[in-house]
């Protein structure tokens, strides 16, 4: 468990990988090649992707993280204070499992997307300042302005993204560069 704890945490893959040990050892696969798959692991493109420090501040870029559910697990392996970017093309979302989320963990939300009013009008109870936008740049700036050092600044849209950009990718590339152009 610490292996798995210390090779996993970060990527956000504890629960995945904690399946998959239990099921591998199910079907007697030895501990030795469980240990070498969990230490050769590396964290998928726009999922939970480091991209930069900057200032102090952690991005972040999970933006395959197009449903609820995907951004909870990402906003549940937060462990320092969150400046989240989410939003996008909305199918009218239920946001409510990811509220106790919010409460915990999100010290500001930045809207990303050509209608945020579902997401909005769910947390509007929260105690988060919330920005709006629809574009990137503006998007990143807004949340790098709100953080601190320690602060990690998080795209996990919770949305897919057909309304401002191709796909997921080319979200996600454009949130990467407009971090490293900060």
């Amino acid at each position: 468990m610490d292996l798995l704890e210390k090779t996993l945490k970060e990527s956000g893959n504890i629960y995945s990988g904690m399946a998959k040990t239990i099921s591998s050892r199910l079907f007697d696969v030895r501990k030795e090649g469980i240990k070498n798959s969990l230490n050769g692991f590396q964290n998928q493109v726009h999922r939970l992707e480091e991209v930069l420090h900057v200032r102090g501040i952690l991005f972040i870029n999970d933006s395959r993280a197009t449903n609820v559910n995907a951004a909870w697990f990402a906003l549940e392996s937060q462990e320092k204070p969150v400046i989240w970017i989410a939003g996008g093309r909305d199918a009218g979302n239920d946001y409510s499992a990811v509220l106790p989320l919010i409460e915990k963990k999100v010290k500001t939300i930045v809207c990303l997307g050509s209608d945020c009013s579902n997401l909005r009008s769910q947390i509007q109870n929260t105690e988060c300042p919330v920005y709006e936008t629809q574009d990137m740049n503006h998007a990143v700036e807004l949340a790098y302005k709100s953080g601190l050092p320690g602060d990690v600044v998080l795209l996990s849209p919770a949305c897919p993204s057909f309304d401002l950009f191709e796909n997921y990718a080319d979200r996600g590339n454009q949130f990467k560069s407009a971090v490293r152009a900060l």
